[in-house]
C-alpha cells in the first residue's frame, strides 16, 4: 500500500523531511506521495512518518495502489540496494 495526500493538505512542509525513501515532493499544487517510492515507513519504522507529523491528517492509504507487507518489505529492499548502489562510497 502506498500513501497518498489529498487535497486537504495546507503545504506545511513537515511530512516531506520526515520520508526515509524521498517519496514526497511538492506537486503542481500540493505535496504528492511517489507509489513506487512509499514503502509506508516499512523497513525503516513501525508507523508512516507523514501521518505521524501531518496536522490536518491527510495522508491516507491510496486506493489504486494496496500493497501486503511482504510487497511493502521487497520494494524497501529493491530502494535500499539502489541506493547502496548509488553511494558512492562503496
Amino acid at each position: 500500500m502506498a500513501l497518498m495526500i489529498t487535497d486537504e493538505c495546507i503545504n506545511c512542509d513537515v511530512c516531506e523531511p520526515e520520508c526515509p525513501n524521498q517519496a514526497i515532493s511538492m506537486g503542481p499544487e500540493i505535496y504528492v506521495i511517489d507509489p513506487k517510492r512509499c514503502t509506508e515507513c516499512v523497513g525503516h519504522f513501525d508507523e508512516p512518518q507523514c501521518v505521524q507529523v501531518c496536522p490536518v491528517e491527510c495522508i491516507p492509504i491510496h486506493p489504486e495502489h494496496q500493497e501486503t507487507k511482504d510487497q511493502l518489505w521487497a520494494k524497501y529492499r529493491v530502494l535500499q540496494g539502489a541506493a547502496t548502489a548509488a553511494d558512492p562510497k562503496d
